[in-house]
């Protein structure tokens, strides 16, 4: 005889696996502060990458028209805005990172709980039918 339960558990099982399981065992495998701070970290590597990226293709542009007639107060000016520019910028996606990875470890770390949690509840079923 079939048991529903066991076969809804079994369904439930292999859908989680096939979507999620993979992704998120390697989440939950971390600290969610090393698995936030590592993200972050990386993510704000690649806005200075971005920025500066940014940065030279703007220079490579408008380079010659804003080293006209340059001074060493406006050239002051320019690394300044540049500057904070890139800081308000590193501290908006640091914050939003820490924040998204953050929330991206607690829901993986709770849809693998119930994973396992399902994964024990058919190793007892299969215990009573023996």
């Amino acid at each position: 005889m079939l048991d529903k339960r066991k076969i809804r558990l079994m369904t439930k099982a292999a859908i989680y696996e096939k979507e999620y399981g993979e992704e998120d065992l390697k989440i939950a495998g971390y600290y969610k502060k090393d698995y936030t701070s590592l993200n972050t970290w990386i993510t704000l590597i690649w806005i200075t990458v971005g920025y500066v990226l940014l940065v030279g293709i703007i220079f490579l542009c408008y380079g010659e028209n804003m080293m006209e007639g340059i001074t060493i107060t406006r050239l002051l000016f320019l690394g300044a805005v540049a500057l904070a520019l890139y800081l308000a910028l590193m501290i908006m996606y640091g914050i939003g990172a820490g924040n998204f990875y953050s929330k991206k470890h607690i829901r993986a770390k709770q849809r693998v709980k119930k994973y396992l949690r399902d994964i024990s509840r058919l190793e007892k079923m299969n215990k009573k039918r023996r």
